[in-house]
């Protein structure tokens, strides 16, 4: 779907999907077992007249960018990204009614963290973690539960730890933390792309 197409559909909130093709990007879907390697958070900005996309990246850690970018000219290359795109949308994230108060909450949280660096031993760690969970006969099986790092420097309001480094999904999932948002994981504690379009309350736009 072209980017114009899209635009006036987005909402602050939304969750933009990335099934790449890169060596990296093939690496996260087989240790994920998803066909989806990036995620990043949707953010509005009407009095600018922009839509940007806040995410973490293993070249450049978290940052904000223009979401055009993904579809008209991804890292300045004149083309889109190089593979598969979506928009999904999480059911009970806070409406235009409640939209002011959450979104401050999250954007100021998201803000404070740009700048903050890949936590590149946190793939490693993922990817261990998953290739042992289909070695033993479990893969994508068990439960799910609330994910989200379990260690780290910082405490926060709730007397948790959180690291200070980010895979985007975590960087997501912590964002969607701030206001009640739990995605559930299963390659605990970690969150990937894939656990949130796995999530029922998760849906395409």
């Amino acid at each position: 779907m072209h980017y114009q197409a899209i635009r006036p559909k987005l909402r602050s909130g939304d969750l933009l999907l990335c099934s790449g093709r890169s060596t990296f990007s093939r690496l996260i879907q087989v240790s994920t077992g998803s066909e989806w390697s990036h995620i990043g958070l949707v953010l509005r900005l009407e009095r600018l007249d922009r839509v940007m996309l806040l995410e973490s990246v293993e070249s450049m850690g978290v940052r904000a960018i223009p979401l055009s970018r993904y579809y008209e000219n991804y890292e300045q290359t004149g083309a889109a990204y190089p593979g598969k795109l979506a928009i999904y949308r999480h059911q009970d994230f806070p409406g235009e009614a409640d939209a002011g108060t959450a979104l401050t909450k999250l954007g100021r949280f998201a803000v404070d963290r740009l700048g903050w660096p890949y936590d590149g031993k946190q793939i490693a760690e993922l990817a261990a973690r998953l290739a042992l969970h289909y070695v033993e006969g479990g893969a994508r099986g068990g439960e799910p539960r609330a994910g989200g790092m379990e260690h780290g420097d910082n405490v926060l309001p709730d007397g948790s730890l959180e690291n200070q480094a980010y895979i985007c999904s975590e960087y997501v999932a912590a964002c969607y933390r701030t206001l009640g948002l739990e995605i559930a994981c299963n390659a605990c504690p970690y969150v990937t792309p894939g656990d949130f379009v796995a999530d029922r309350k998760v849906g395409l736009v």
